[in-house]
Parts: structure tokens; C-alpha cells; sequence
């Protein structure tokens, strides 16, 4: 029997990697819904391939452009209310892979309607991680985290409790300006920000690469996703990106999850999970292992670090207020309206606003309440900046 799929934002990095995994052995998969907000001429080429009959688009515009196209059967709607209407029993897989906080909402609504759920989705766990455990536990959905640090831990796993956890060390390339020196970080370009050595991302996770804040969404994520405290987790800069976990149990255990600098590869195993099925990668590079060449972080280099310590194990709004700043911030630095070292000091100073602080005491709420959050964000920033 094929498995049935939906792809929530099927246009992105991470949606298109998935469609080629899925178009290697496409007689097995019957995708029935793909997402994405502006692109509707490439959903629209990649349902015609996979003969979906469920399209949605979130942009207005976008979604007059295709409504005007002769489509056949294929319905095409443009808000998330419509899983209902599409999902008339539980499909095998769900990947969600839209970008920013936008994700959390469709997150939450598709876990109902799927067997099993694969998030690669940093904000939605970051700020919505309550939310989604308590959808996953009421509809008994198994979730699969595919950040490739994620996954890697969740591997290594391997029917071990969350408990059994002693100590997690998360992997850092240190991006495009490891070996840069820090007086030149004010002169940082868009293109050397975005220039990572070993993946290809968008520009947005390139940037947080380079300013090492992905690290500090990863450690919030993997406290969050494995029921962890901050003092058991921390990383290691490893310039190769080819060890992306290590786990130490408390039996005296350690494991060591390595792959290849590709995506597909945490993707694939998300898909097929315990399932015997072969992608095709590299061979075992020993030469890489030989000089593994682990490090410490430099915080005064990469200065965003240093809000690891800040955070407290008690749930609290500040891991939130610190992805929004975030986003905003890298948005400002994309449109060349800020230096790249403004995006350290203007979170510095919007989480050390009186208000801010005592927002970020509070617990976080439903999804109405983070967007209301966002927006407070923006406005504060806007201050901030102007």
C-alpha cells in the first residue's frame, strides 16, 4: 500500500529534498497535499509530477494566480482551516518545513490528521514545543525532530529513555566566519554571511550560522524535545560538520551520530525510519575522522552565545522573544538596514527592556499570544533601530 503524504512547505530547501527522495521511488508514495505561500509555479510543477490533488497557498496574490490556471481536479485552497476538509483519516507522514513562525499554526492543526509527524521546523518547536507535545500525546502521533543535530540525538536514542541522558554535546561548524577575526565582523557582507563552507541553506539559517545564534535555537530545542536541562547540554565547535551529536548515557554509554554534510540524509531516515530502505551517500571519510579537532566556543567572538546562560530550565517566554528578536533582526540585516554585529547588540538591548523582562518571565500561551508576542517584538525593534 503507498504511503499517503503531505509536504508543509513543499517549495523550501528542506520540502524540495523530500520530493527528490520521494521521486526515487515514487510508485510507493501518494502525496496528497503540498503547501508553500508565494511560489504557486513550482507547487504547481511539482503537483502536476506527483499528480496531487490538494494545493495550498497562503499568499493572496499567489493564490488568484493559480486559481485562474484550468487545474483539473486538483483543489486548491489558501488558508489551513482546509485540512479538515482534505484529511478525511489519518495519512502516513507529515513533514512540516515551513520557515519562521508562520510554521507553528499548520504544525499544530495537520498532527491529527498524521500518523507520524517530521518537524524541521526551528521556531515552532522553539516557541510552540508545549503545544505540539500536547497535540502528539492527545492524537498519539510519533514525531521525528530533522535538524540534523536532532535527529542525530533521536538516532542515537535508540529506545534509551530521555532519562537515560547524561550529557549532549551539539556540533558547531562555526559557519562562514570561523576563522575570520572579530575586528572585521563590523564589516561583515550579506555574501560572506550567507557563504557557508559546508551546507546550502537558505540566507536566513546561513546568517544565524554565522552569528552562531543556530546553536543557541538547537540547544533550546534539544532541551525542550528531549526533557533535558541546559547544564546537560553543550557544544562543540568541529569545523568538518561531520560528527553532528554526542550523547553520553548514564550507563557510561557514549554514542557518536556521523553523516555527510547532507540533509537528505536525516530526511530520508525520517521518511523511512526503522524501515529497511538504502540511500546512496559517501563512503566512510577516515580522513575526516583522523582530524575530528573539536573546540570550545569563542562567546566573546560570537557573542550570541552567551544567552545559553541566561535561559532557565523553567518554561518562560524569553526562548521565544529571543527567536523573534532574532528573525527580525537577521530581516533588517538582509535588507542592508543594519551591520551584521547589530544583530547581537540590538538582542542585547530589546531582552534587557524593563517590559521585555518581565514578559520573559511569564509562560508562553497559545498560538494567538506568540503572534501577539511577534508583533509586540517588531515595534520594539522598530524603536530600537530608528
Amino acid at each position: 500500500m503507498k504511503k499517503k503524504i503531505a509536504i508543509l512547505g513543499s517549495t523550501g530547501s528542506i520540502g524540495k529534498t523530500l520530493i527528490e527522495i520521494i521521486k526515487e521511488n515514487k510508485k510507493n508514495f501518494d502525496v496528497v497535499l503540498l503547501t508553500a505561500d508565494k511560489n504557486y509555479k513550482e507547487i504547481l510543477k511539482q503537483a502536476k509530477y506527483f499528480k496531487v490533488k490538494n494545493l495550498i497557498i497562503t499568499n493572496e496574490k499567489s493564490f488568484r494566480e493559480l486559481k485562474k490556471k484550468k487545474l483539473g481536479k486538483i483543489n486548491i485552497f489558501n488558508n489551513y482551516n482546509s485540512f479538515n476538509n482534505i484529511f478525511k483519516k489519518k495519512i502516513d507522514y507529515a513533514m512540516s518545513s515551513i520557515s519562521g513562525i508562520d510554521g507553528l499554526d499548520p504544525t499544530l492543526k495537520i498532527i491529527k490528521h498524521t500518523k507520524k509527524i517530521a518537524i524541521a521546523n526551528k521556531e515552532s518547536i522553539i516557541c510552540g514545543w508545549h503545544l505540539i507535545k500536547k497535540e502528539i500525546i492527545k492524537f498519539k502521533t510519533k514525531f521525528v525532530p530533522v535538524d540534523s543535530e536532532h535527529f542525530s540525538i533521536y538516532y542515537s536514542l535508540n529506545n534509551k529513555k530521555f532519562s537515560n541522558i547524561e550529557k549532549i554535546y551539539l556540533t558547531a561548524s562555526g559557519g562562514p566566519l570561523i576563522n575570520l577575526p572579530k575586528i572585521s565582523f563590523q564589516n561583515v557582507k550579506i555574501s560572506e554571511a550567507i557563504k557557508h563552507p559546508n551546507w546550502k541553506m537558505g540566507k536566513k539559517i546561513s546568517v544565524d550560522s554565522a552569528t552562531m545564534m543556530n546553536k543557541v535555537f538547537e540547544i533550546i530545542e534539544a532541551k525542550k524535545i528531549f526533557d533535558l536541562r541546559y547544564d546537560q547540554l553543550d557544544i562543540l565547535v568541529h569545523p568538518h560538520s561531520y560528527i553532528h551529536a554526542i550523547t553520553k548515557f548514564n550507563d557510561g554509554m557514549i554514542k557518536i551520530v556521523a553523516h555527510d554534510t547532507n540533509m537528505k540524509i536525516p530526511i530520508f531516515n525520517s521518511l523511512y525510519d526503522d524501515e529497511a530502505n538504502t540511500i546512496k551517500t559517501d563512503q566512510l571519510n577516515i580522513k575526516k575522522l583522523n582530524f575530528l579537532n573539536f573546540k570550545k566556543v569563542d562567546t566573546n567572538k560570537f557573542p550570541s552565545t552567551k544567552l545559553i546562560k541566561k535561559l532557565k530550565n523553567k518554561e518562560s517566554l524569553l526562548e521565544t522573544i529571543i527567536v523573534l528578536a532574532n528573525d527580525e533582526l537577521v530581516n533588517l540585516f538582509l535588507l542592508k538596514k543594519l551591520n551584521f554585529t547589530d544583530i547581537n547588540i540590538f538582542t542585547q538591548k530589546l531582552i534587557n527592556m524593563r517590559d521585555i523582562k518581565n514578559l520573559s518571565q511569564k509562560k508562553p500561551g497559545n498560538v494567538a499570544s506568540i503572534i501577539s508576542t511577534k508583533e509586540l517584538i517588531k515595534k520594539k525593534i522598530d524603536q530600537l533601530v530608528n
